[in-house]
């Protein structure tokens, strides 16, 4: 089950075996886009695309240009949570899709968590910290 929380409210609780991020950077304006796998070692990145390069978002040395975006497989393993925090400065936070079904996740100040656990009961916060991502 993937689970999201802001702070240590828990705002969605999905039962699904991967999803998919996307946001828009702060200052380059660009659109990154990620899929993820839940696995049993955690949230593994599978695929992304960003549509330009700017202010700590390049495109690794192996990606490719087509469809108009940079596409490439991140080159990191499965990750126990991932911290979203929102600058505030984008227009617009973070877009989360799974099974089907999008949702615009809160700006509120608060960074995100996301992880996977079979109930989503326990607190976000007590989870070790592995990946940060800002838009």
């Amino acid at each position: 089950m993937l689970c999201v929380a802001s702070g240590v409210t828990v705002l969605a609780a999905l039962a699904a075996s991967g999803f998919t991020l996307s946001w828009t950077h702060s200052v380059a304006r660009t659109t990154w886009w990620e899929r993820w796998q839940i696995t049993g070692a955690g949230l593994a990145p599978v695929e992304a695309r960003i549509t330009g390069a700017g202010a700590g978002m390049e495109p690794p040395s192996d990606a490719t240009f087509r469809d108009g975006a940079w596409h490439f497989v991140p080159q990191i393993g499965p990750q126990q949570q991932v911290i979203l925090a929102a600058s505030g400065a984008s227009g617009s936070g973070w877009r989360l899709c799974a099974s089907g079904h999008c949702r615009d996740l809160p700006e509120d100040g608060h960074p995100l968590h996301l992880w996977t656990a079979p109930d989503c009961a326990g607190n976000p916060e007590m989870a070790p910290a592995v990946a940060r991502v800002s838009p």
